[in-house]
Parts: C-alpha cells; sequence; structure tokens
C-alpha cells in the first residue's frame, strides 16, 4: 500500500502524494531527445503539447531544455535557458492550473525557471553535480525530485547497496542546505547508469531502492522496454504502462511518461483494484 506525503509548492499550495497516482508528463523543448526531439521545441508547439496532456489528466507538466540520452551533448547555461525559459513564461501566462517542474541539473537554470513559473526541481544527478542546486530549492520553497545517476559506482558491490549510500550523500546535501525531509522526491532513474538486468532488478525491489521517501518513476519508452521486447521508442507503450502499474502496486506515487492518458487509464483501474474505485461506472 501507498505511504502518504504532502509537497508543499513555492505558492504554498500543495501536492497530495498517496494512492492516487500522480501523472507527470514530459515536455522536452530540445532538439534532440530520444523519443520526441525536435517536436515540441517551439513556443506554440510545446503550449499545444501541455494542453494537451493537461487534458489527458497530467498533474504535473517537466519541462527539459538539455537531452540526457546516452550519446547527447551537454549545453551551457545559456543555451538552457534559451530553450526553457520562454516556454515556461507562456505555459505560466496560460494558467495551466497544473504545477511546473524544471528538468535540470544546473543551479542557475533552476533559479531562472522557479522565477519564471516552475514550482519544482527535477535533478537528473540528485543534487550531487552542483550541490547548491539544493540551496536553489530552499530559497524558492520548491520541492526536489533527486535521480539517481553513480557513474562512479562499484560495479563489484550490491547494485541496491550502492543505491542507498549514494542516496545518502543526496539526503546529507538537501539537509545541509535546508530543505525538509518532506521537500524531497527520490527517482531511482531507470536507465542511468544501470545495466539491462539491473533495471529489472531495480523495478522488482522498487521499496527497498531508499525507504522513506515518496518515489517518482521514470520508464517511459526507454531501451529497457525496447531491448527486451526488440521495438522502437513508439512502439513502447505497452511496455511503458506495464512497468507503470507494476510500481505502482509497489508503491510508487509519481510517474514521468510521454503518453499521459493511456497510462492515466492504466494506473486508475490499478488504483481501483487495490483500493476501490472512487467513482460511479460509467452508463454503457
Amino acid at each position: 500500500m501507498h505511504t502518504a506525503y504532502t509537497l508543499t509548492l513555492p505558492d504554498r499550495s500543495e501536492l497530495a502524494l498517496g494512492s492516487t497516482a500522480r501523472i507527470m508528463g514530459i515536455l522536452n523543448v530540445t532538439p534532440d531527445s530520444f523519443s520526441d526531439g525536435g517536436r515540441f521545441d517551439r513556443v506554440d508547439e510545446a503550449l499545444a503539447h501541455v494542453r494537451q496532456m493537461l487534458a489527458e489528466g497530467a498533474d504535473i507538466i517537466d519541462v527539459g531544455g538539455e537531452s540526457t540520452r546516452p550519446g547527447s551533448q551537454e549545453i551551457g547555461v545559456q543555451d538552457e535557458l534559451d530553450r526553457v525559459i520562454p516556454v515556461l513564461e507562456v505555459i505560466q501566462a496560460d494558467r495551466v492550473g497544473a504545477p511546473l517542474s524544471i528538468d535540470t541539473y544546473k543551479a542557475l537554470v533552476a533559479d531562472q525557471a522557479l522565477q519564471s513559473g516552475a514550482a519544482i526541481v527535477n535533478d537528473v544527478y540528485g543534487l550531487q553535480r552542483e550541490p547548491e542546486m539544493a540551496d536553489v530549492a530552499v530559497l524558492h520553497g520548491a520541492p526536489v525530485i533527486a535521480m539517481h545517476w553513480d557513474k562512479a559506482r562499484d560495479l563489484q558491490k550490491p547494485f541496491l547497496d550502492e543505491m542507498r549510500r549514494w542516496f545518502d550523500r543526496t539526503v546529507e546535501i538537501a539537509e545541509r542546505a535546508g530543505l525538509a525531509r518532506g521537500q524531497l522526491v527520490i527517482d531511482p532513474g531507470f536507465g542511468f547508469g544501470k545495466s539491462f538486468a539491473e533495471n529489472y532488478l531495480l523495478l522488482r525491489d522498487l521499496p527497498k531502492a531508499y525507504p522513506g521517501y515518496p518515489i517518482l518513476v521514470g520508464t517511459s519508452r526507454k531501451s529497457m522496454i525496447g531491448k527486451l521486447l526488440g521495438n522502437t521508442a513508439e512502439e513502447r507503450l505497452p511496455g511503458t504502462i506495464a512497468t507503470n502499474v507494476i510500481a505502482y502496486g509497489l508503491g510508487a506515487h509519481i510517474f514521468r511518461v510521454h503518453d499521459v492518458g493511456a497510462n492515466r487509464d492504466a494506473l486508475r483501474v490499478a488504483q481501483a483494484t487495490l483500493y476501490g474505485p472512487d467513482s460511479e461506472p460509467y452508463a454503457l
């Protein structure tokens, strides 16, 4: 069953995490993301996609301006700001009614994004690339999603033990900056610095990844699915749904996805199965 948590956003509103799966819709304003690069890097296209994801039931919109796919090239702070700030400002002006997260590992980008309407920081390096990211989050009163991406881990030691030690460092950085425990979400980082088999070990043992914190799962269209099924990124929706339903049953709270509507439907069925339906049935 699900442990309940509450994230406090910069405007002092709250985002409850618990038995209701929260869907984070992915908005990549990049030319080179592995699945949808170049599709939403114009402001009008980005806004249209946000409206579509919200109509399909997205609870959070995650805006990213730099690809982290294998082989991608890092970009500078100004280039990333030029991609994400105009989009954040337009989305904010559209009064979307859902919190925006900024997918970045750069503290300067996070600071500007939070001033431009973002409410959550999503850091793929779990505060360990630029520890001052935690200070930025505290300054703005924003929760942090900290992803596991340990490029230097000891491959001879048990995988989950190494993950927990890595997250211990993340928590230490967060606490030193004054980030409240209830403002930190753990993302075990499917597909980042993990072997094909380790991704499925992680999914199976998800509650052991780092207990005591809400969990975000990001498996959408990833190669762990494609390598298993031998299909392309565009063909991985059924596999994505399977991983998300399994993760939900193991207690995960937030699901970062490209295909909002289909994942929302699948997770509502999973929720009704575990907890009972939360609404009357439709007349058919």
